[in-house]
């Protein structure tokens, strides 16, 4: 298995306490959303890829963790292109790629267990009015997190081995195995999960 998507470091993202990154995080995709002024969407996107790479994480690391993602945000801003303005391509752009790299950021300066800990302690008053159960929640955010990269590396051996056949990699060639793999992988940690009784009470 792979380690999660947190990175080492002591950076001033690292000591931020993770109430606070997600305080940071909600409010600034608010603020992106109340406005479309590219004046103000340019920069805050340069800033959010600075503080990306501030984290210590290489160049291509930082890409490939966001690649993905970015291919779909310039679909979205392609599809606005077409159905609208260059400004509000240019302005849908700007907004979801600083969400997403600011999110990334939050990512790798944060464990898994602390993402869990403070999403436990945030919805627990929502768990005592019989709304949610906050373990529950904290377990299946810490699960994404942690498998995220196994999901890309089986990604990679999947292309790797279409490669290795000489056949091309297309993306129904590839997501299709990628799918079913990964749901095999549900089934065994959801079956894990009820061995062990996390879910009791």
């Amino acid at each position: 298995m792979l380690n999660g998507l947190d990175i080492e470091g002591n950076t001033a993202l690292h000591r931020m306490p993770v109430r606070g990154k997600l305080i940071v995080l909600f409010v600034a995709a608010i603020g992106l959303f109340l406005t479309a002024d590219l004046r103000l969407l340019f920069p805050a996107l340069v800033l959010s890829a600075g503080l990306y790479l501030s984290t210590g994480i290489g160049l291509g690391e930082a890409f490939r963790r966001v690649r993905f993602v970015l291919f779909t945000v310039l679909l979205v801003a392609g599809a606005n292109y077409l159905f609208h303005s260059l400004h509000e391509a240019l302005a849908v752009f700007c907004r979801l790629s600083t969400l997403v790299l600011l999110a990334a950021a939050v990512t790798a300066t944060t464990g898994i267990s602390a993402f869990m800990d403070e999403i436990t302690r945030l919805l627990t008053p929502l768990e005592r009015l019989g709304f949610v159960r906050a373990a529950d929640v904290s377990l299946a955010v810490g699960l994404v997190i942690r498998f995220v990269p196994e999901i890309f590396a089986r990604y990679g051996e999947i292309a790797d081995a279409h490669k290795a056949r000489g056949l091309p990699v297309r993306p129904l060639t590839t997501l299709v195995p990628l799918i079913i793999l990964t749901l095999k992988d549900a089934d065994t940690i959801a079956m894990a999960i009820d061995a062990r009784g996390f879910r009791r009470h």
